[in-house]
């Protein structure tokens, strides 16, 4: 399978292709610099400069070298949040400093899986499986006891943080199909934003806080699989106006993880084909 990393201008509404490659490259993330994007590929993360000729320069993870697709960069741009389970056997969320190193341990609970940083860099949002339950959890980025959000009403995930620090986005399934739900950061105010006959996933806030870009599923779609005829589609942050921005071949790996530009004038994706 091929991947094509690639990025859509808001203002233009075309995309240009970045990188593209014969193994199998998954959720980019934009740099709080705007001069490089992360990615992950067969278990070890990398820069991609978007500077100069196109390159994959691995990031030192010290042991975790089975890195999923759950990972960002700090608003500060100093650390890495990955999610790994080398040391476990299940996914744990660590930290390493931006230039590589050696893993530090967040989350002592397991199988957790990040998703979001706060905007103030203080606390992560994530995925975590407690008794076969998928549900929302914050957690300090340095570790300590975790915030449960929700508490097993369907399946609960992807969570992601509005940029003023207001909301946490994620999708759920406990109305049928997985919808776009959000809510203030200690639980409350719970909303439903999609309410449509498509599986949404992954919903990404902007950093101009007014619109949301998510990935579409046809409703026969089970989870979020890879390989699938899906769509990249935009609202603003109530859930109004939302458009079909373009059709592609892909799913997971496509933008699991926070993938907006620094200024929100852009965002980066990966598309898929046959090699």
């Amino acid at each position: 399978m091929r991947s094509s990393v690639e990025i859509y201008d808001i203002a233009s509404r075309q995309s240009r292709i970045v990188y593209q490659s014969d193994a199998l490259i998954e959720a980019p993330n934009w740099s709080p610099d705007g001069a490089w994007l992360m990615v992950n590929s067969d278990g070890l993360l990398y820069r991609l400069s978007l500077e100069g000729p196109p390159a994959l320069n691995q990031i030192d993870t010290g042991f975790a070298v089975r890195c999923n697709n759950d990972h960002g960069i700090s608003p500060d741009g100093r650390t890495i949040a990955l999610s790994d389970k080398c040391q476990f056997g299940k996914s744990a969320i660590y930290t390493v400093p931006v230039e590589g190193g050696t893993p530090k341990l967040v989350t002592e609970n397991l199988p957790s899986y990040w998703h979001g940083w706060s905007p103030d860099g203080a606390r992560f949002a994530y995925c975590g499986i407690r008794d076969d339950l998928f549900d929302i959890y914050t957690i300090a980025a340095d570790g300590g006891d975790e915030l449960r959000l929700t508490h097993g009403e369907g399946r609960n995930d992807g969570p992601d943080y509005s940029f003023d620090g207001q909301w946490i986005y994620f999708n759920s399934s406990r109305t049928g199909l997985m919808q776009i739900f959000r809510m203030h950061p200690d639980g409350s105010s719970l909303e439903q934003v999609t309410g449509d006959d498509y599986g949404n996933w992954f919903a990404h806030p902007s950093p101009t806080n007014d619109r949301v870009v998510l990935i579409s599923y046809d409703p026969d779609v089970f989870d979020h699989p890879r390989d699938k005829h899906v769509r990249v589609r935009m609202m603003d942050m109530d859930g109004g106006n939302l458009t079909t921005l373009f059709d592609l071949f892909g799913g997971q790996g496509t933008m699991n993880s926070p993938n907006w530009s620094p200024k929100g004038d852009a965002f980066a994706y990966v598309r898929y084909a046959p090699a």
